[in-house]
């Protein structure tokens, strides 16, 4: 895997860790649960528990794709690239979902896509 793939897929998983930490350690404070479009501390105690949740799926997501990088060899290099295909899916699937969080869907999938991209081409 080319050295720029490997970058992009360091800021992909460094962006999943960012949102781990807001959905799973700081998601009771009002300027991180507004970033989900959570109104109001009431919808933020019942998006609560998924938040949560949600947190370790992106921390797990992070861990395969920064974790390949480490292991290195193909093995490794392909957890990475899975880690950051089901990232882009995910993104795809945020947006498909509501076009409200276009921007956010594309912050969290345009790295992993590039990572994707650049590993196939170079």
């Amino acid at each position: 895997m080319s050295v720029v793939a490997q970058v992009f897929v360091v800021v992909a998983g460094l962006f999943h860790v960012a949102i781990f930490v807001m959905e799973s350690l700081l998601f009771r404070k009002p300027s991180t649960y507004q970033r989900f479009l959570v109104k109001d501390e009431t919808e933020m105690n019942a998006a609560r528990p998924w938040a949560f949740n949600q947190g370790f799926y992106n921390l797990f997501l992070a861990a395969g794709a920064l974790g390949g990088l480490i292991a290195g060899g193909d093995k490794g290099h392909a957890i990475a690239l899975f880690s950051c295909a089901c990232m882009a899916g995910a993104g795809i699937v945020l947006v498909a979902s509501d076009r409200r969080m276009v921007q956010a869907a594309a912050t969290q999938a345009l790295p992993p896509i590039l990572a994707l991209v650049l590993a196939a081409t170079l």
